[in-house]
């Protein structure tokens, strides 16, 4: 995949990750007033729309650092052990840091 591609791609992730951390920031985040039950069932609304705004706020981080290694001309090979990330994990990730292997250990060090 060419760079001019690469970035459309990344771009138009950012564009719709921004329009999807615009939306879940808006009102529907706010609780409204009601009775204790409505709170609750608000209050679990809130919880999962903060859930997704953690995601939307790492995809977008790692949208934003794939940009830049495109800049950098490092786009492509992975950042821990600089061998090349696989076409097709590009192709299905195109903000892919890692190859599959260091992308297994890094997942193995979270949990």
């Amino acid at each position: 995949m060419d760079d001019a591609t690469v970035r459309r791609r990344l771009e138009g992730m950012l564009q719709e990750l921004d329009r999807s951390i615009s939306v879940l920031t808006g009102d529907g985040t706010d609780l409204r007033d009601g009775s204790a039950a409505d709170g609750g069932a608000h209050l679990s609304d809130s919880d999962r729309t903060r859930a997704m705004l953690d995601v939307a706020a790492r995809q977008r981080a790692a949208v934003l650092a794939a940009l830049k290694r495109l800049e950098d001309g490092r786009y492509g090979r992975c950042i821990d052990c600089g061998g090349t990330v696989p076409e097709g994990r590009l192709e299905a990730r195109p903000e892919a840091a890692r190859c599959v292997q260091c992308q297994a250990r890094a997942e193995r060090r979270r949990r």
